[in-house]
């Protein structure tokens, strides 16, 4: 049992629900509830999906690309860092259906980015995926993975009934600083990255 527990712990914190709960509702403020549903079982099953070929196949992965963490740390901060800073400057314009393609079909969905990687299953996620495997083994890692990617599809399902609760001003409030606190977590695993890529030298 200890080794569940073990293995669950760091996953959960590594993805920190609560801390991307208000940059979800920023994300998908603009969507009705069926489009919101969606998004949050996409989000959740390429989390899902990338968590489960990490353990399986991470190093493997890591190894033929010729990538390490901290080459996932750079890369997904800059993705956040582009993202937050969109959202604080330009937030009020209409953005782009996030359901809908080049041609009208699903296929530049948020879902999957930056929802589903980096920010549900970030670079910090998938580190703590490789060495819980190392520490306890493939089934305590993977039941770890589906409690965790459970946890965090009920905080999105119920997420949205909290920001109707306290008003939409308040959400945009919220939506706002969550993305200012975006930027800085970006910066934040940048330079982490760059720090572990100067140390391995």
């Amino acid at each position: 049992m200890n080794a569940y527990i073990e293995s669950f712990l760091p996953l959960f914190v590594a993805i920190n629900v609560p801390g991307i709960l208000p940059m979800y509702l920023g994300l998908t403020e603009t969507l009705t509830p069926a489009e919101r549903r969606r998004l949050t079982f996409l989000a959740t099953a390429t989390a899902s999906l990338i968590a489960v070929l990490i353990l399986f196949a991470g190093q493997l992965i890591f190894n033929l690309l010729g990538i390490t963490v901290n080459d996932l740390r750079v890369g997904g901060g800059l993705i956040l860092l582009v993202l937050s800073i969109s959202n604080l400057i330009f937030g009020d314009y209409r953005r782009r259906d996030p359901l809908e393609g080049e041609d009208g079909e699903a296929g530049a969905d948020i879902g999957i980015v930056p929802l589903g990687i980096p920010l549900i299953m970030g670079p910090a996620a998938i580190a703590s995926v490789l060495v819980s495997r190392e520490a306890y083994g493939y089934l305590p890692t993977l039941t770890s993975l589906v409690i965790n990617m459970t946890l965090v599809y009920l905080v999105f399902a119920f997420g949205p009934y909290f920001a109707r609760f306290v008003g939409p001003a308040v959400s945009r409030a919220v939506a706002k600083v969550a993305s200012l606190f975006l930027a800085a977590i970006s910066v934040a695993m940048i330079r982490a990255g760059i720090v572990g890529m100067l140390a391995a030298m």
